[in-house]
């Protein structure tokens, strides 16, 4: 039971970690790089991204982390590892926030700048650009913070575990 609870931990880690640093790095360098650029160009590119981001690598660990740190969770609360249980929990409290940010929020977004069709067949690009960044990048913050938080949790969960 050790063993799995290790290799879950890891996995939750390393996870939650790959998340925390591709919302982290939209919030410091793509998002205020795209700011500086022209309206057809901050659409064209966000189109692409999105588009480029559904990709297995993004999903395995968009997807996994959620599994592992449940997993992490049930395994830490059946054995005897109680004294990571708060924070292995709260890893993954802090991730249903990235979860649920996500599909709430950005996703609906992303869907609807998607749906704009292509910048330049569209007649104001600029409101769609308006509808969509400010929004975007305020709850693409939300889920940084709290992946980064959840990340914290792990790694201190990792650190009890090794006691």
């Amino acid at each position: 039971m050790e063993l799995m609870l290790t290799i879950a931990l890891l996995a939750a880690t390393v996870t939650t970690g790959l998340m925390a640093g591709l919302f982290a790095g939209f919030a410091f360098a793509v998002m205020p790089g795209l700011r500086r650029a022209g309206d057809r160009t901050f659409v064209d590119a966000m189109q692409q991204i999105n588009r480029a981001i559904l990709n297995g690598w993004f999903l395995g660990c968009f997807l996994g982390a959620p599994v592992t740190l449940g997993a992490a969770t049930l395994l830490s609360w059946l054995g005897d590892e109680h004294r990571v249980l708060p924070f292995v929990g709260a890893a993954l409290l802090f991730y249903l926030v990235v979860f649920g940010v996500t599909a709430a929020v950005n996703v609906p977004l992303n869907n609807r700048l998607d749906q704009a069709g292509p910048p330049d067949l569209v007649r104001d690009v600029t409101a769609v650009r308006r509808a969509f960044e400010s929004r975007w990048v305020t709850w693409n913050v939300v889920r940084a913070g709290a992946a980064t938080a959840g990340l914290g949790c792990l790694a201190w969960a990792l650190v009890r575990h090794a006691a």
